[in-house]
């Protein structure tokens, strides 16, 4: 059997022009969950990301960490949907970035609405695939996985629509459920399938070892 690790990327910039670039924290995150493996002796054979700034840099960060001399499979099917994108196919009208609280509730209750309309097939997010063909990028690289690295401990840096949308896919969860997963994934958290021939499995879910310590509360993050 092997194992898959899931990262999903450090603290991005949320709120900012330019959300595709970690903030400092997250830079830290992720060289901190590179150090985390590196003190247990845990080492990989692959690494594949999406082609995002936020997945290179949050690989970056951990390669450093751990000291890893991989050179990774970028697979752009592993990138994150386009979430303005997804509120603006059923909310025309709301560009402000949200600032406060409640700005902040009412964009995600936005996000939500228009991932299940978006899975649903109901609407169509500008520059965005289909549903469909979304799943599809994030399965050809689990099928990747399984067919080309038996028996190998691999990395997938990626965001959290992907990582959730794995995880329903070898559950079998509702287009719901997969939703609920996505808005709790925390910054660089690590969740790991095991896999054999012809499937993989859920081992664990949204974990942060590397950050279980008092003094690192404020670096848990979602965003």
């Amino acid at each position: 059997m092997g194992n898959l690790y899931l990262v999903r990327h450090g603290q991005a910039s949320f709120g900012a022009a330019d959300y595709d670039q970690l903030s400092e924290l997250g830079g830290r995150q992720a060289e901190r969950l590179g150090r985390y493996w590196a003190e247990r002796g845990h080492r990989f054979d692959a690494v594949l990301m999406g082609s995002l700034r936020r997945h290179a840099q949050t690989w970056e960060g951990i390669r450093q960490g751990a000291g890893l001399d991989l050179e990774p499979l970028v697979w752009p099917g592993l990138n994150e949907y386009d979430g303005e994108a997804v509120i603006r196919a059923i909310h025309p009208d709301a560009v402000d970035k949200p600032l406060t609280p409640e700005g902040y509730r009412k964009h995600f209750h936005m996000l939500r609405d228009g991932l299940s309309q978006w899975m649903a097939g109901t609407v169509s997010p500008k520059g965005m695939p289909s549903y469909p063909a979304f799943v599809e990028g994030i399965t050809s690289a689990l099928d990747h996985v399984r067919k080309h690295h038996q028996g190998h401990n691999v990395m997938i840096v990626s965001s959290g629509g992907p990582i959730s949308t794995a995880v329903g896919h070898i559950l079998a969860l509702s287009p719901e459920r997969t939703i609920d997963l996505n808005m709790r994934l925390r910054n660089s958290s690590v969740t790991e399938f095991q896999f054999g021939p012809k499937r993989h499995s859920l081992l664990t879910y949204n974990t942060l070892p590397h950050l279980d310590h008092p003094d690192l509360a404020d670096w848990v993050t979602f965003a």
